[in-house]
């Protein structure tokens, strides 16, 4: 498991670690590490370059730092110094400055080491005034960023706010795509705590960041840091401090997924009761009910009208029918709430029964409406399944108006919004999927990014609300049965056809294989 921390442990360790060793130690070790790493992937590009155009391999890389006036500058800056020094051959080092100021010693060690500076402010090369103002150096800066085999990213660090001035902007907008970009600590412009997604920021290829991940490694800022590379610097984290953020991998799946034993039966693995379906999404039901089943639920109660129901029996035989004792109830794939009709009202009179239980229930698409606070049962744990546009329709009726938008935006604050109104857990599908526990748990955010982009096809999230509540069924928590639901969802919607389009049936259908893969599979 990834465990991120906040900027807050990690300043206060990085605070004691200086207490015993200095800042300038610190910075070194930082600095020699980055160095380090984009030695590696110098070596690894010019064995790509020598495999093409004759003599590409003998031109010296072009290595630009981009460095603000903060630490993460200064790690560049110095990374620049010590990998010339690593380097077995010769370099082309450029600094493009986007503040008028930068780290005092780590800018002359970079000159030191041959670097050109250049000042892309209201400053020209070499941080001298220009006649012609602003664009004096940028147009010389631009095209070295457009001609770099390899960009370091030291912009902006942890204590940065979310995005990129106008004219950053444009800097970063003229790195060629032929480079590599390698962050230091965090792409500038991402947000640091990870709970909002900006609208201009730097997309890296690798970020190296030192002590422990963050939670923009984790949470909204995951898909801009590429590859994350974490370096130990000899900082050590408070071991009473609990992480802030996690993200499972594939090696946590047999710890947590339900085991069956020896004495175990139908009733011991957990029965599910789904209301799904209707009249007019009766897919919702077959999906759900299949997930449910090729999961390894003990048994499925399924409740909805006749029509769905012949549906569930010709795709689902192990169902039964009707209300019964159950461990964990799924509610509201393709329920239509507005259904006037007999079995219509019946349906959503039995989701309604469903909420009103002490049992741990997923609730799905049309039962959201059905909230209008916390469950009855005082405790009865939730494990809320919306989308974004569910989630700010559900905001905007309990809380004031909130559009999609704001909450693409911010997706970790407004999953987190709904869970402290509901008391629940909220999973909040998308590329990058956020299971946010109550706030008043104390419990970390974890946020999965294992699905294809393929997976976003109708039925896909019935699919994960059947899966999620057989695992509520077999007695996870919300936050464990949410988090391993999207990680097995997504790479099953990765197995049941590598690299192409897939259909949810083929997903749900898949869920066997992919778990019997992930529980025998060797790190």
């Amino acid at each position: 498991m990834i465990h991120a921390w906040s900027v807050e442990q990690v300043r206060a360790a990085e605070a004691a670690a200086m207490e015993q060793v200095g800042d300038e130690e610190l910075m070194d070790r930082a600095s020699r590490a980055l160095a380090d790493v984009v030695a590696a992937r110098l070596e690894e590009e010019r064995d790509e370059r020598s495999d093409g155009q004759p003599g590409e391999a003998s031109r010296a890389p072009r290595v630009v730092a981009l460095v603000g006036r903060g630490n993460n500058g200064g790690d560049a800056l110095w990374a620049l110094a010590h990998l010339a020094e690593l380097w077995d051959g010769d370099l082309q080092l450029t600094v493009v400055q986007v503040a008028d100021v930068a780290h005092p010693a780590g800018l002359e060690a970079a000159r030191q080491a041959g670097a050109t500076v250049l000042v892309a402010s209201s400053h020209g090369e070499e941080g001298e005034e220009s006649d012609q103002g602003g664009d004096s150096a940028a147009a010389p800066a631009e095209q070295a960023l457009a001609d770099a085999d390899l960009v370091l990213d030291g912009i902006a660090g942890l204590g940065s706010r979310p995005g990129l001035d106008p004219a950053t902007v444009d800097l970063v907008d003229a790195i060629g795509p032929q480079a590599y970009v390698v962050a230091v600590d965090l792409p500038s412009g991402a947000d640091p705590s990870g709970e909002t997604i900006p609208d201009s920021q730097v997309y890296a290829d690798e970020t190296v960041t030192f002590i422990a991940p963050k939670p923009v490694h984790v949470l909204a800022g995951a898909a801009s840091c590429g590859l994350l590379t974490v370096v130990d610097i000899g900082v050590e984290l408070d071991p009473d401090e609990q992480p802030v953020a996690q993200s499972l991998e594939f090696d946590d799946v047999p710890h947590l997924w339900p085991m069956p034993g020896p004495e175990d039966d139908k009733y011991t693995r957990g029965v599910l009761g789904v209301v799904a379906g209707g009249q007019t999404y009766t897919g919702a039901a077959v999906l759900s009910t299949l997930s449910a089943v090729e999961s390894g639920v003990g048994m499925v109660r399924y409740v909805g009208p006749d029509h769905a129901a012949d549906q569930v029996r010709g795709f689902v035989p192990e169902a039964v029918y009707g209300t019964g004792r159950v461990q964990a109830h799924v509610v509201g794939p393709g329920l239509d709430v507005d259904d006037d009709s007999e079995p219509g009202r019946a349906q959503v009179q039995a989701a309604r029964d469903a909420l009103d239980s002490a049992e741990p229930c997923v609730v799905d698409a049309g039962a959201l409406s059905l909230l209008d606070g916390p469950r009855s049962q005082a405790g009865a744990r939730t494990l809320l399944t919306p989308h974004a546009g569910e989630l700010a329709t559900l905001l905007a009726r309990l809380d004031g108006e909130v559009t999609i938008e704001e909450v693409k935006a911010r997706p970790v604050q407004s999953a987190r919004r709904a869970a402290e109104l509901l008391h629940a857990t909220v999973l909040l599908k998308g590329a990058t999927t956020y299971v946010v526990p109550p706030p008043r748990s104390g419990l970390p955010v974890r946020a999965q990014s294992d699905a294809p982009a393929w997976l976003g096809t109708a039925g896909s999230g019935d699919v994960l609300a059947g899966l999620c509540g057989a695992l509520l069924a077999a007695g996870l928590d919300p936050l464990d049965a949410g988090s391993l639901a999207a990680l097995v969802h997504g790479v099953a919607g990765h197995d049941a056809n590598p690299h192409g389009p897939v259909r949810a049936t083929r997903v749900a259908q898949q869920i066997p294989r992919t778990v019997a893969h992930l529980l025998t599979r060797r790190p």
